[in-house]
């Protein structure tokens, strides 16, 4: 394709280094699309006969066909996805194939068929977080009355519902689902017509490619249309925290699922066994989603460190994009798909959250809240439940089974309501400002949440 500039053959090992057919292939049907949409510009504004854009744009639909069978043999020699597809297309239509590169670079054709492909899979990931945020909604519905250890320093702090632990993850999801769409909004301009950096003498109208490729307006400065690769960085990004959040998640799976926890017993559908040790049903899938986490985080830092020294416009640093990026893509979607098939799977060991809900002294922020009600300073009470708390140890109890008259000498102001106060069902919906994890306040989380996904899917 250069053939006349150079004297000499490339050398073999650098033809393999330089190729991307075996990334770039992934664009195949992006790249057919946004050739049909040059070829029918191309003869619209004359620059191409009707007939030959005809003949092209039949072409290239044929060859659409073949791309969706994989039914095209891709060569290395030809090292990119847009020379292997106009070589079969000029095979098919013979040499008005070669027509269709006029006013167009491979810079602007490229950078065009990656916003195309990370838009679909955009949209396919917000489709699998909206149904795992659905999930979430579920699980939190059908387990209310279910009391679980909330935890900080993963130390037990405070009983919580069950329910209302899921929610978190639903409200972690739907930042993720909102900065996923955020993003298109910066992915949705198209590049094609900008040429290899300066735009093109031919008399192009790249607003009508833009509407027919489904853009909300071309790039306005052919510069930073073929080397702006933000949209990618974005999607990476916002790959990256989603991943974060299942790998939260995921870990605590791990932990629940574990003899010491006991909390859950993962499907046998979404874990694994021992080679050696027959009584093992390891968490795999959980450490897995865990675990690639990492290689999500390592193509946003792959591609910040390959544009952070680049100079305008195009660089061949560039080819770099997309290796990552379809990868991240793939791995935060079939992670999603896992997590979906995997939590309504899981089984509750509702007794045993219920018992380590109670224990550690989860109670004993609820009784110095009683202690203040009744007009103490919260640091008096803070204080004298403390020591409560330290008697009760010696002792080898908890609060609740601490006699009345131990108690007032502590804190005089007790009486009989403190054990009303230190009951675990009354320690949870004790917990009744917005967003709480009372029974009335999860119920209205739930509510809202599925209004929520109703007026998504509307």
């Amino acid at each position: 394709m250069w053939g006349g500039r150079f004297a000499q053959a490339t050398d073999e090992l650098v033809q393999r280094f330089n190729a991307s057919i075996d990334v770039d292939r992934e664009m195949a049907l992006e790249d057919v699309d946004g050739s049909i949409a040059h070829a029918t510009m191309l003869g619209e504004t004359g620059i191409v006969s009707s007939e030959e854009a005809d003949a092209l744009v039949a072409g290239l639909r044929a060859l659409r066909e073949r791309v969706a069978a994989d039914d095209v043999d891709w060569s290395v020699e030809l090292e990119d996805v847009h020379m292997n597809l106009e070589k079969r297309l000029t095979e098919a239509v013979g040499p008005i194939g070669g027509k269709l590169h006029t006013a167009r670079s491979r810079n602007d054709q490229v950078a065009t068929d990656f916003r195309l492909a990370l838009r679909a899979r955009t949209l396919r990931i917000v489709e699998l977080l909206r149904e795992l945020r659905g999930v979430f909604v579920d699980l939190a519905d059908r387990h209310q009355s279910v009391i679980f250890p909330g935890y900080t320093h993963l130390q037990v702090a405070q009983p919580v519902r069950f329910s209302h632990h899921m929610l978190a993850y639903y409200e972690m999801l739907t930042r993720d689902q909102g900065r996923f769409e955020d993003s298109l909004a910066r992915l949705d301009v198209s590049p094609l017509g900008a040429g290899a950096l300066a735009g093109t003498g031919f008399p192009i109208d790249r607003h009508r490619t833009s509407d027919l490729l489904g853009f909300r307006e071309p790039a306005a400065n052919s510069l930073d249309a073929v080397s702006d690769r933000d949209f990618a960085i974005e999607f990476l990004s916002a790959s990256s925290i989603a991943m974060m959040h299942l790998s939260r998640l995921s870990e605590e799976l791990i932990l629940w699922s574990s003899q010491e926890f006991g909390f859950v017993e993962l499907p046998d559908s979404h874990t694994t066994g021992s080679s050696i040790m027959p009584q093992k049903k390891n968490p795999d899938v959980a450490e897995l989603i865990r675990g690639k986490t990492g290689r999500v985080f390592g193509a946003l830092m792959g591609l910040l460190t390959v544009m952070k020294g680049l100079p305008l416009t195009y660089n061949k640093d560039m080819q770099e994009d997309k290796e990552g990026a379809f990868d991240a893509a793939h791995t935060l979607a079939t992670c999603l798909r896992l997590c979906a098939d995997m939590l309504p799977r899981m089984v509750l060991r509702e007794a045993r959250m219920r018992h380590a809900a109670g224990r550690a002294f989860s109670n004993a922020t609820d009784l110095a809240d009683h202690l203040a009600r009744g007009g103490l300073p919260f640091r008096q009470a803070h204080e004298a439940v403390g020591r409560l708390v330290a008697i009760a140890l010696d002792r080898g109890v908890d609060l609740q089974d601490l006699p009345l008259d131990v108690m007032r000498e502590v804190a005089p102001a007790l009486d009989e309501r403190a054990y009303a106060v230190l009951d675990l069902d009354a320690v949870v919906d004790a917990r009744t400002s917005y967003g709480g994890t009372s029974l009335p306040r999860v119920r209205e989380q739930i509510e809202r949440a599925r209004t929520m996904l109703a007026a998504e899917g509307s």
